[in-house]
């Protein structure tokens, strides 16, 4: 076959294409914007940082034994100022 039969043969379809990197920008300025001027990024970590303290805190022997094994296979993060829990 020939250039012309291929051409001949091929669909009827319009070549589109989208650049998502300006849209993904966008899309992340507007969040930002949601967020508002009174949002603290660090006052969040360092609230989620004392509820995950918190969460692991007061363990018994087997719950500390459990979750140090799970820190240890990298299943829960661990070794983190406020992250290592005591009992």
């Amino acid at each position: 076959m020939d250039q012309d039969q291929d051409q001949d043969r091929a669909p009827d379809h319009i070549p589109f294409a989208i650049d998502l990197t300006f849209e993904e920008a966008r899309r992340r300025a507007e969040v930002v914007a949601a967020l508002g001027p009174d949002w603290d990024p660090l006052a969040v970590l360092h609230a989620e940082d004392e509820a995950y303290a918190l969460l692991y805190s007061g363990l018994d022997a087997d719950q500390q034994r459990t979750y140090d094994m799970l820190v240890a296979a990298g299943v829960l993060p661990g070794g983190e100022p406020g992250r290592a829990a005591a009992h």
